[in-house]
């Protein structure tokens, strides 16, 4: 607001509005540009209003609905209106401390319903609830609230550091659930992988001990065909020491195998055939008592 001025001309500035008055009451508004006054009359320049928008910053602090104290900074972006400029003029001494008594009116009333949770959600309620609160009451002022910003909502230090820790230990325990679904998966997948191997090892091995006993009949009944006069036993007996020395060889090539004792000699080789045949015998004796 501008200072009284009994001057015979005056300038209004550009987004601006001047207040002219006669004999000290007012008479009407001057729009920017140069303007000559009657003094004489009693006509002069009582002051002048910029309408432009200005920036209100209000830090209040209050209460939600569990307890938690907080610092809510609402921003408000507010003018003066051209053609109300007079009410704003002669109604307001100072219209910042009217709007921030509004602003502290609406969120102290507002924000102890809801909780601190809610309240970061809902902050553009709040600031929605304030704007129309003030656009109600400042406008019967000759002023304007453009916007209403809630710029911030800062709670208490030990309350922050309190939903910093609850945060973590919530992802914490999230990561330990993947963890444990990852190892879950990985010991199924080892199981399952170990359950195969040993499934194609059987299978391996069943086709060995079957190429095996193929090759010992084919070479049981060639060996018959070849060498008049020998007995399947004969062969067999043959085959039997052949494959005794062929162990002993593999058992002697090894490295990584420690000292063995076993009996060696024509007459072991003997008993060895011997227990040999005498397993086999028993084995088809217990099949032919099944049957």
């Amino acid at each position: 607001m501008g200072t009284t001025s009994f001057c015979l001309c005056g300038c209004v500035d550009q987004a601006s509005v001047g207040i002219i008055e006669r004999w000290g009451r007012f008479e009407r508004l001057a729009q920017p540009g140069f303007h000559f006054f009657n003094c004489l009359g009693g006509q002069f320049l009582a002051g002048v209003l910029s309408t432009r928008i200005h920036s209100l910053d209000v830090r209040c602090e209050t209460k939600t609905k569990d307890n938690v104290f907080v610092h809510l900074i609402c921003s408000i972006q507010y003018r003066v209106v051209k053609e109300n400029a007079d009410d704003a003029f002669y109604e307001l001494a100072n219209p910042r401390e009217q709007i921030q008594a509004y602003v502290f009116d609406v969120v102290r009333a507002l924000v102890p319903r809801i909780t601190l949770d809610d309240l970061f959600e809902q902050k553009g309620d709040v600031a929605k609830a304030v704007l129309e609160e003030l656009e109600k009451v400042m406008g019967a002022y000759g002023y304007s609230i453009e916007h209403i910003l809630m710029v911030d909502i800062i709670p208490d230090d030990t309350v922050r550091k309190a939903m910093n820790e609850i945060n973590a230990a919530q992802r914490l325990q999230l990561a330990s659930v993947y963890k444990g679904e990852a190892e879950k998966v990985f010991l199924v997948k080892k199981a399952e992988a170990e359950a195969e191997a040993k499934y194609l090892g059987g299978v391996g091995v069943a086709r060995q001990r079957q190429a095996i006993t193929d090759g010992l009949r084919e070479n049981i009944l060639e060996f018959s065909n070849k060498v008049e006069g020998t007995s399947s036993k004969e062969v067999m007996d043959l085959i039997m020491i052949t494959q005794y020395f062929d162990t002993i060889k593999d058992l002697g090539n090894s490295s990584k195998n420690t000292t063995i004792f076993i009996p060696h000699g024509p007459g072991h080789v003997r008993d060895i055939g011997e227990q040999i045949r005498n397993g086999m015998m028993e084995a088809s004796s217990a099949q032919i008592d099944q049957q």
